[in-house]
């Protein structure tokens, strides 16, 4: 059994490693970690270059102390790895790294004390100037720099044009469990010479990276661009709609709430049980996001409370790990969102310390050899409605790092 459970993290922290494009937490002490350009939390976080768009990246720290947080920028390449031999002046103007949070306000009225917050790019400290993957590192200058939490985002300098289709007439079966991306991309006025070794894609299913399809072998190529046709690697399973709860007062339930309890110590919100779904049946869900809000929905930032939220879910015994996900958990398959089999009671259970908002999440399954995917009980379903988005980088000859010049995306709709 020892020996099992050390595979088990072993095969953990695999999947954790493969993970260095998602934001990522490293401090107990950190919540609620959201990256949104301007106001659209629905969507990945991409800023346009030279545009007006505007990158917020709020957390909260989980206590009136206060922390000298300061933050850094790294250019990445289409794999997320940091270039060697590129400059800071290459692709910021101003500072890169060094800049303090100075915007932050304590919890209001709460049980839970914490302490919000809030960065925003541009700033008249930093401009970025280059387009590509970007991550953006905030640390404790006041513990030795130490990271708290990473947070990744795309610059997009639009110079291709990317066309996206989804059908589920597939290679696998029509209106079946499966749903078909298509894609063209043109290379606009951009010179490709060798498109195999100079233009990187990659394409997500509602901005998941944990199921990221990369590089697709396109099945024509021309001199104005590529296309990909009923392209094997792109075929993806319909998954179901995502589940969701709110919790917009701690006096009350609201949607997805069986109840809503005070121990004498911290709040607990009791979603209902979640029950297997042999079949479709439509819910609109936001593919995965989440929002911080409450009932009054005024200053959300630093007056909704924290509860601890109670997920149960109804299914056989699974072999391998149970998680929790959605965008705020960063899509990771970390300890925390780890559900724990209850025998007497015949279903999986977590507890996860959530800030009262708005959530989507799905239950994925760790198999044994890595593989992820929906817990079978959620079911596949070609009327799903999932997002997709595709990712295109660009390295001319002598470029010293991949930019990113195209982005796409397209939904299923009935």
């Amino acid at each position: 059994m020892k020996q099992l459970s050390l595979i088990f993290l072993l095969l953990l922290g695999i999947v954790m490693s493969s993970s260095a494009q998602c934001h990522e937490v490293l401090d107990e002490n950190i919540a609620s970690l959201q990256v949104v350009v301007n106001d659209d939390w629905m969507s990945l976080p991409v800023v346009t270059l030279g545009g007006d768009d505007v990158l917020h990246v709020d957390f909260d720290e989980l206590s009136h102390d206060y922390h000298r947080y300061c933050y850094k920028i790294e250019h990445c390449e289409a794999d997320w790895t940091v270039p060697e031999g590129l400059l800071v002046s290459d692709y910021v103007e101003g500072f890169a790294d060094g800049n303090t949070i100075d915007d932050l306000e304590e919890s209001l009225n709460t049980n839970q004390l914490y302490t919000h917050y809030h960065l925003r790019l541009p700033n008249e400290k930093c401009r970025l100037k280059m387009s590509g993957n970007y991550k953006l590192t905030v640390y404790d200058e006041n513990r030795d720099n130490e990271p708290v939490l990473a947070a990744c985002f795309m610059v997009v300098e639009p110079k291709m044009r990317v066309d996206m289709t989804v059908t589920t007439d597939t290679d696998l079966g029509v209106n079946r469990l499966y749903q078909q991306v298509g894609m063209h991309l043109n290379y606009g006025s951009v010179r490709v010479t060798d498109p195999a070794n100079q233009v990187k894609t990659v394409v997500l299913q509602n901005g998941r990276w944990g199921n990221a399809v990369v590089n697709p072998k396109p099945q024509m190529v021309s001199v104005d661009g590529l296309e990909w046709s009923h392209c094997r690697d792109l075929v993806f399973q319909g998954g179901n709609e995502y589940r969701k709860f709110e919790m917009l007062d701690v006096t009350h339930t609201t949607m997805g709430l069986e109840s809503v309890e005070w121990d004498g110590s911290r709040y607990h919100a009791n979603l209902w049980t979640d029950e297997p779904r042999p079949n479709y049946v439509y819910d609109e869900d936001a593919d995965g996001a989440f929002l911080i809000r409450n009932s009054d929905n005024v200053d959300v930032d630093n007056t909704c409370e924290y509860l601890l939220v109670h997920f149960q879910l109804r299914c056989p015994k699974l072999s391998g790990g149970v998680f929790v996900n959605g965008a705020w958990t960063q899509d990771r398959l970390l300890p925390k969102y780890q559900m724990h089999w209850n025998d007497e009671r015949q279903q999986y259970e977590a507890e996860v310390w959530l800030k009262q908002g708005y959530y989507n999440y799905q239950y994925l399954n760790l198999q044994a050899d890595g593989t992820v995917g929906l817990v079978p009980s959620e079911g596949s379903f070609y009327q799903t409605e999932n997002q997709y988005q595709a990712f295109v980088y660009f390295r001319a000859p002598g470029d010293r790092t991949d930019r990113l010049l195209g982005y796409g995306r397209v939904k299923l709709s009935k």
